[in-house]
């Protein structure tokens, strides 16, 4: 027996399978394929927040969201045995002339208005990462402390491991039952049924592809600079990601061999590191950009938790509560523009 069904074993559905469990209910998750299977069993694991100025309800929903993880995923190892790979180990970012420093120094007091003390935004010089920074024609950069990383694969294997030993099921396949309240997490799929159902599009696929290499910088905090992340891990350090919304095929191809190209560039110290593992996925991203979230606008006692993008895993702990209290209790503090009545209504 069941009391709420969940579709789709991304990490969006996973973590409110997982939040529905910890609130005492029976949940049984339907997945086609496996756990993390989609984007969501990638190899980047960069949790990384938005600039802080200008300020948005987006950003705010991202920093509580942020907030979240370190007692999150503590919870999920203890009762999965799985190490998720959680760690919080900042950020920084190359200054490339004076335009960029009195930026990052107005971001800097954004930061310290509305991050309330979870991470901080300062420029340091870049000798501080000597060796591993990229070169900064300022010799400054940023350094953000709020951005953590996660290896995916184990945070959504540990996530399912962790769902039934809370007592809740994972059963294969691609519908609900019909007579239990759904909650809809099936990513680019989900997007695309959703829009057959309303006869529009509402959103579509974007093809990311990432790399991992071999090469030790575990203690050191993630690269970001024009689109490129370079996240270290225990096993190697990450090289991502590509964001292809006009795509042919299925796989990796030269998107990834350019990508790789520009992280050598731009961090010598990375050399001629092996390339240990390629990968590639589709992301949900719903057509403003932002996630949708809440009741099916067509349909009763169906919900919706989807179009997490490339923020997805940064989202998910919040995901995973609100969309609990929507359907356990009826009530959640879902953003206005999230919900799907509200992001979906045609003008």
């Amino acid at each position: 027996m069941a009391d709420v069904e969940v579709l789709g074993a991304g990490i969006f559905g996973l973590a409110i399978a997982w939040s529905l469990t910890e609130r005492g209910a029976r949940v049984r998750l339907i997945e086609k394929r496996h756990a993390g299977a989609g984007a969501s069993g990638g190899i980047l694991g960069a949790l990384q927040p938005h600039v802080p100025d200008p300020w948005t309800p987006t950003k705010a929903f991202q920093r509580d969201a942020l907030a979240l993880h370190p007692a999150f995923w503590r919870k999920v190892a203890a009762a999965s045995g799985i190490d998720p790979g959680y760690r919080r180990i900042g950020r920084i970012l190359p200054l490339a002339d004076e335009r960029a420093v009195a930026l990052a120094r107005r971001r800097a007091e954004a930061a310290t208005r509305h991050w309330r003390g979870l991470g901080s935004w300062r420029i340091v010089p870049a000798e501080r990462f000597a060796g591993w920074a990229p070169p900064s024609p300022t010799g400054l950069l940023v350094h953000e402390t709020l951005s953590a990383r996660i290896d995916p694969a184990r945070a959504c294997r540990a996530l399912a491991h962790a769902v039934i030993a809370r007592g809740g099921e994972i059963v294969r396949g691609e519908a609900g039952s019909g007579t239990l309240p759904l909650i809809d997490a099936r990513g680019h799929e989900g997007l695309a049924a959703l829009g057959r159902e309303l006869g529009r599009p509402v959103g579509g696929g974007v093809k990311g592809q990432a790399a991992l290499l071999a090469h030790d910088a575990e203690g050191l905090p993630q690269i970001f600079m024009r689109g490129l992340h370079v996240v270290p891990h225990p096993h190697g350090v990450a090289i991502g990601s590509t964001s292809e919304r006009e795509w042919s095929r299925e796989g990796v191809d030269a998107a990834l061999d350019t990508l790789l190209d520009r992280a050598r560039e731009a961090v010598p110290t990375l050399g001629d590191a092996p390339v240990l593992a390629r990968w590639w996925g589709i992301r949900p991203r719903a057509l403003h950009g932002r996630p949708l979230l809440g009741p099916h606008p067509a349909r009763d006692d169906v919900f919706i938790a989807n179009g997490g993008f490339k923020i997805g895993i940064g989202l998910a702990p919040l995901v995973g509560r609100l969309m609990a209290d929507l359907v356990l209790e009826g009530r959640a503090d879902i953003p206005a523009g999230f919900l799907p009545e509200n992001a979906l209504r045609t003008e």
